[in-house]
């Protein structure tokens, strides 16, 4: 796989959402700042080692 897509949504207590596109990973954060780090760290987690998508991109 060389990249994964992720669709970012505000939440509706406040926060962004971010789910990923052909996967089940989900995560939210405060800001974006925040959410990209946590986007990082749960596809990182999600895959195992050397299957990581290169390319990780948030719409």
């Amino acid at each position: 796989m060389n990249g994964i897509l992720f669709i970012v949504e505000e939440a509706p207590e406040g926060g962004l959402i971010a789910r990923a596109l052909g996967e089940s990973i989900f995560t939210e954060a405060d800001d974006v700042k925040s959410l990209h780090q946590q986007v990082h760290d749960a596809v990182h987690c999600h895959f195992e080692e050397g299957r990581v998508p290169q390319k990780i991109s948030l719409c």
